[in-house]
């Protein structure tokens, strides 16, 4: 049997929010240390095109995509179609033997695009309701992974692999110390970490404002690392300082992974992604669930962390300054209430899960190399068809053969 390519090339579709697009650096990640060639298809949002540069080794490549919302379904259709013409130009200049998506209408065209191309097909869903664009490509994939077991049965897919949802290696516990001093933090002092996700959260920007004078006249020493997002940044860092609050502002930070371990306690929303890498972190969070998120998944996903004990929920419809100041006072002196949600947290982190989808990804296009190779050598000598492709393979093997130009692939075990 010929060998497959010794660096199969797998397209990983994983644009639009932080949410899908750092598992799916995690997966590449993965895939490199594998002998793999990576390509990261990303959308044209400010979010990802400053969350790759700190990308080494994976190719690149911007993709017109454009999120299903009410009353602009036109506009979406246009955006699709042009996001798949893109990812067949891409496909055909260099084709894929592998494509991934990880969740959201960006990813859908590259899976469609790839599936015509011969590629063998793959999403992720992390969260326990899955969005509508894994829901639709659950039907034609080759191997659907999910972060919680209980999305399985959401996916009409014959065989869905609970693997849990990437991280990337750096994160895991770290020196709190250290972390603080290289962000600018007192290293001995606590701190409130508040982030909204990839893009921010004014509401949950609002209510830290709101509890920031109790929390102050309450736990003086506490310090604040707060990442606002682009909209919400001037504001906030004005606010913090005339309350003369030790607060360290910033609109975006790549290395989330600091933030976390310098991170006392935190206040965050409850994508999947986020919550993964908390659980990595054993960060004790109150969760403040984002209530338009489609099919109100994150708070699906908050209500599973907080029934285990891994985090405290506060409904943003119910939630005031007063409540959450209330909430982080409890946990900031608390000790073994902190302690206790860390230890529930180590349950819900999958160190290995980009390690399990890269495992798997392998095994299928191993598996899809060998059958398509037996079909070619133990023809139907019944079939014409069968015939005439031996007969056609008999005369391309006796003639002489360019260098680079065998499309097979080598992929390691």
């Amino acid at each position: 049997m010929p060998a497959l390519p010794s660096q199969p090339l797998v397209a990983i579709a994983c644009g639009g929010t932080g949410g899908h697009l750092f598992p799916g650096l995690a997966v590449a990640e993965e895939l490199v240390r594998r002998g793999c060639d990576v390509s990261l298809l990303i959308s044209p949002k400010e979010i990802d095109q400053q969350a790759v540069k700190s990308a080494v080794g994976l190719e690149i490549a911007t993709l017109p995509a454009m999120g299903l919302s009410r009353g602009r379904l036109l506009g979406f259709l246009r955006g699709f179609w042009n996001s798949y013409g893109a990812a067949k130009r891409t496909f055909h200049a260099r084709p894929p033997q592998a494509v991934l998506a990880m969740g959201g209408f960006t990813s859908a065209p590259p899976v469609l695009a790839g599936k015509v191309c011969g590629a063998a097909t793959f999403l992720h869903e992390s969260n326990i309701i899955p969005g509508k664009a894994n829901r639709w490509l659950a039907y034609v994939v080759d191997q659907a992974f999910v972060g919680f077991p209980s999305a399985a049965g959401r996916l009409f897919h014959r065989n869905a692999i609970t693997t849990g949802t990437p991280v990337r290696p750096q994160f895991q516990p770290a020196d709190a110390g250290g972390c603080r001093t290289a962000l600018g933090l007192d290293p001995q002092r606590p701190v409130l970490l508040v982030t909204g996700g990839s893009q921010g959260a004014s509401a949950v920007n609002a209510l830290v404002l709101q509890a920031a004078p109790v929390l102050a006249r309450s736990a003086p020493d506490l310090q604040w690392l707060h990442l606002t997002g682009v909209n919400d940044f001037e504001n906030v860092r004005r606010q913090y300082a005339a309350q003369n609050c030790k607060a360290v502002v910033r609109p975006f930070l790549t290395e989330m992974e600091l933030a976390l371990g310098a991170a006392t306690v935190g206040v965050s929303r409850s994508g999947a992604s986020s919550l993964a890498e908390l659980a990595a972190m054993r960060l004790p969070a109150i969760l403040i669930p984002f209530p338009a998120a489609a099919d109100n998944h994150q708070r699906y996903n908050a209500r599973a962390f907080a029934d285990a004990g891994a985090a405290r929920l506060l409904d943003q419809s119910q939630a005031t300054g007063e409540k959450l100041a209330a909430l982080l006072l409890q946990l900031l002196q608390d000790n073994a209430a902190r302690a206790a949600m860390a230890r529930e947290l180590v349950r819900w982190h999958s160190p290995r899960a980009a390690e399990m989808i890269a495992e798997k990804m392998l095994l299928v296009l191993n598996a899809r190399h060998s059958s398509r190779w037996k079909a070619l050598s133990n023809p139907d000598p019944s079939s014409p068809s069968r015939q005439n492709a031996q007969d056609h393979g008999e005369q391309a093997a006796s003639a002489p053969r360019k260098a680079g130009s065998d499309p097979t692939l080598s992929v390691p075990a």
